[in-house]
């Protein structure tokens, strides 16, 4: 693919990327239910394994990238847990939000020291 042509593949992955973040944002202005439903599908895997699909067409690298995500998802339960005990403990929203990056973040390292010591290859 020429540079012109990859730069276009990259805005075309940007821009649809974007849209589907816009679209769950607005409709949770309507209704946060049916945004979480939307956000809960995994769509930045979705997004992820297409895009490695459809730059390399290997399906052992997409594979691999599946198994990843499926083990990275305890930790990254940690945010949202950390996330609703901050914001109902009346903490505000951007300490709220950066406490549970860091929460997770701790957490994400922790699980990854945990899994080496537990002979666990990533």
């Amino acid at each position: 693919m020429n540079t012109i042509g990859a730069r276009m593949y990259l805005f075309i992955k940007i821009l649809l990327t974007s849209i589907i973040v816009v679209t769950i944002s607005e409709i949770a202005r309507r209704s946060t239910l049916l945004a979480g439903i939307i956000a809960s599908i995994p769509l930045t895997s979705v997004l992820a394994i297409t895009w490695l699909y459809v730059d390399t067409k290997n399906i052992k690298n997409v594979l691999d990238l599946s198994n990843s995500i499926l083990i990275m998802i305890p930790p990254s339960i940690v945010f949202f847990i950390v996330f609703a005990i901050c914001i109902k403990t009346q903490f505000d929203f951007i300490s709220s939000l950066a406490i549970s990056l860091l929460s997770t973040g701790t957490a994400y390292w922790f699980y990854i020291f945990l899994l080496e010591r537990l002979g666990i290859r990533l």
